[in-house]
């Protein structure tokens, strides 16, 4: 029920239906942009542009213009000459990268279940269809795509606000060769919400591997590997949330894994059920961990799995050897754990599993697509977005330190360069009050003067034993002594708030400690190392050098998260960015239902006023000379093919003779810069014009050639068919006169009925037939 007109630009009323380019609103204000973006939503334009940077909303249903037609209608078209679409983001990166000769991103942002992982799915997609290639690129490129659904798998699950919640970052680098050929790629995963392994909250399920393990295992795996119902296991019983709406667990658990990472099944099908192995008895042991005794046999099948023995099993989870100095001479002392430290000690081997579990099939990915050498590349970073629940911990704390730093990547790149760039050229223009979060950065991740939250929360995880309320109350003492007078920081009884960009958060900083240690303990990694089950010794799943890690200050979660943050955002900053922000329309994931309250907070906190207030305080499009000249020399007969003189003045001859006004354009040092999207695109189509009576010439001299050369064939084939047929021209040499057919002068018997002062003008046998059709050859002469 959609007919193709309805997405083709010149039938859209903007009256109705709102503008494609929120720029060219006559009106800039968020009650404006949230009515263009309603009106475009109910009438299913979920797509709009902000200059380029395109904007997303989620529609909660599948929509009809994915197809291999709209691959075919965005590919190297230009933006303006479609609707919006996610395709036409996805083919410019893909041109810029092959004509420039530069590497690009999309930084995908918004905030949990706005359809960050499908437009990023989208943009795959349409790339691996355009890019062409041979049997290896297609190799890569199906490598590529089914690699997501594995991931998911084991980094995505069900929250209360998305029923498939990407719970961890992913930055997808797609590698090309310089002709445009995806022929690598590779993935690099950050920020894994390891405990939800062992913890979540109400209405939200564990990760969607465990339940398509058990949904989807045969029964020979169920016996083998103790496999049962979801309720028997407490990681996964703890509030009876099992299934989601229109997701089928068994169905997804039947992708062969080694078909997509193309490796040996031999090789990928026991660090398959590795998974299996390791995960079975930490779930399973969970409920009889806290008793006050360990039956070395109820430990015989979770040690049988791992491959240990019980007694180690027993002894590691029970107790703990710490090192003690005494007299100097070191002595190794064994203290035995309550129940919850013993319980602590459980959950963090859990999570360690499931990590680099994890870890290992993005490294097996990798391996499997990866170059050797790096030419180009487009990245796609999916990472969750922005959370604001009604408890705020320690991962929600680490998700928003992220997005913060991507949202300073957007003002970086966007609003503050674009304002620094005019500058810098000279131009003459009206500069746009905004806010910069980098004071929100520092106030987290700074380390002196003063210190940042992680600084501050590291020093207490290193004087405390970061277990209990004591080490998470001096936290939020130290907090309130050190930054308590930042105007970005607030204090509470249990906690503290934040004024990020996206609005004010409250922090709950029980358990902030203990999850920022993130300790396995040098005891368990020894139990694990002497494991003899082959698949954690081939894979090194345990590589830590204990003699060397016990000396010096053990790393913690947020250092990890913070040099992980800083990468990336080196990585993004050399890489031309593109942006696509997305917007969650409603809390009921239905189809059609807005809700104005929730759009207005995502389109004050996403920046896109002062977006919008910048391009249209600014300039649309800006060139260097050059490149400007390449493009559009050929508008005038002095600059085509080759403008010989000063580039500045090349430029300014080219706009002058298309008769744009002056108030539209402005000359840079080094760059032109024209202010309205219109007067860029009367360029392209003078330029399309011209381009077209050019081929409209050579179109006319060919067709031309070709006529004449068919005028000549026709002509020696018609002679060459009368050629030698005509009985006539035997006598038509010696014909008296044109109309003698018959040779009248040799015949004297049709001479006689001819008289003396007659002249003859036409002679011919005439074939008459009788009334029984007998034939009578008659001589006509007149």
């Amino acid at each position: 029920n959609y007919p193709e007109w309805r997405f083709h630009l010149k039938q859209i009323d903007h009256f109705n239906c709102g503008v494609d380019d929120m720029v060219l609103l006559t009106k800039i204000h968020e009650d404006v942009v949230r009515d263009n973006l309603r009106k475009r939503y109910m009438d299913d334009y979920i797509f709009t542009y902000i200059g380029s940077v395109l904007i997303s909303v989620n529609p909660f249903k599948q929509l009809p213009y994915f197809t291999d037609h709209e691959v075919e209608l965005y590919q190297g078209a230009a933006q303006y000459e479609n609707p919006p679409h996610i395709y036409a983001l996805a083919d410019n990166m893909y041109r810029n990268m092959v004509i420039d000769v530069e590497n690009q991103c999309v930084i995908i942002s918004g905030e949990s279940g706005a359809g960050k992982t499908v437009s990023a799915k989208y943009i795959m997609s349409y790339i691996s269809k355009v890019s062409g290639g041979g049997p290896k690129v297609q190799q890569v490129k199906d490598t590529i795509l089914q690699s997501n659904p594995l991931l998911e798998a084991f980094g995505n699950a069900k929250t209360v606000r998305n029923n498939n919640s990407s719970r961890f970052g992913k930055y997808f680098e797609i590698q090309f060769s310089r002709a445009g050929e995806p022929d690598g790629g590779k993935i690099s995963n950050f920020l894994l919400e390891k405990s939800r392994v062992v913890s979540q909250n109400q209405g939200e399920r564990n990760f969607h591997i465990y339940y398509q393990l058990l949904e989807g295992a045969s029964k020979e795996q169920r016996e083998y590997l103790g496999v049962t119902s979801p309720d028997y296991y407490f990681y996964l019983s703890q509030f009876g949330t099992y299934t989601v709406d229109d997701v089928n667990d068994k169905k997804d658990s039947a992708t062969p894994p080694h078909s997509v990472l193309h490796l040996p099944c031999h090789v990928l099908h026991p660090a398959l059920h590795l998974l299996c192995h390791v995960l079975h008895p930490a779930l399973h042991l969970l409920c009889h961990v806290l008793h006050s005794a360990l039956h070395l046999l109820f430990l015989a099948f979770p040690a049988y799995l791992l491959g240990i023995s019980q007694s180690g099993l027993k002894e590691k989870l029970t107790s703990r050897t710490m090192d003690s100095k005494w007299g100097g001479k070191l002595e190794s002392i064994l203290v035995t754990l309550n129940a919850e430290q013993a319980a602590f000690t459980r959950d963090a081997l859990s999570k360690a599993l499931h990590a680099r579990l994890f870890d290992y099939l993005v490294d097996a990915i990798n391996r499997a697509v990866q170059k050797d050498y790096e030419e180009l590349n487009i990245g796609v970073l999916d990472i969750y977005g922005f959370e604001i629940f009604q408890k705020n911990g320690f991962e929600q704390f680490c998700i928003n330190f992220v997005n913060e730093k991507l949202q300073q990547i957007f003002i970086e790149l966007t609003l503050k360069a674009e304002q620094e760039e005019y500058v810098q050229e000279g131009i003459k223009w009206t500069p746009i009050e905004y806010f910069n979060n980098k004071v929100v950065c520092d106030l987290i991740e700074s380390k002196v003067n003063p210190p940042g939250i992680m600084s501050i929360l590291d020093d207490v995880c290193a004087t405390t034993h970061a277990k209990g309320e004591g080490s998470d109350q001096m936290l939020l003492q130290k907090l309130q002594i050190q930054i308590g007078a930042h105007d970005h920081f607030n204090s509470w009884n249990k906690g503290f708030m934040l004024h990020h960009y996206a609005g004010k958060v409250l922090y709950d900083t029980s358990g902030f400690c203990e999850r920022n240690r993130d300790v396995l303990f040098s005891d368990i990694i020894e139990l694990m190392q002497s494991s003899e089950l082959w698949v954690i010794r081939l894979y090194y799943l345990f590589p830590e050098n204990l003699v060397v890690e016990k000396k010096g200050r053990p790393s913690t979660a947020s250092n990890k998260i913070k040099k992980q943050a800083n990468h990336l955002v080196q990585k993004l900053m050399r890489c031309c960015p593109h942006y696509v922000r997305c917007i969650k329309p409603n809390e009921t994931k239905r189809p059609r239902d807005w809700e104005e309250a929730r759009v207005h907070h995502q389109v004050e906190y996403l920046g896109l006023c002062e977006n919008i207030r910048v391009r249209r305080a600014g300039y649309a499009y800006r060139r260097t000379f050059g490149k400007f000249l390449q493009r559009y020399a050929i508008l005038t007969k002095e600059t085509w093919p080759k403008w010989h003189g000063e580039q500045r003045k090349g430029v300014l001859h080219v706009l002058r003779s298309v008769n744009m006004e002056q108030d539209q354009y402005q000359l840079g040092q080094s760059k032109v810069f024209i202010k309205a999207p219109e007067s860029l695109f009367l360029l392209e189509e003078m330029r399309e014009r011209r381009y077209d009576g050019y081929a409209r010439v050579i179109q006319k001299a060919w067709r031309k050639h070709n006529a004449v050369r068919k005028c000549v064939r026709l002509r020696n084939e018609a002679s060459d068919i009368l050629l030698n047929k005509k009985e006539r021209r035997r006598n038509s040499i010696n014909r008296n006169f044109a109309g003698d057919y018959i040779g009248t002068d040799s015949r004297p018997e049709i001479r006689q009925f001819v008289g003396r002062s007659e002249r003859i003008d036409f002679a011919d046998v005439v074939v008459k037939y009788d009334r029984r059709f007998r034939v009578r050859d008659l001589k006509q002469v007149d």
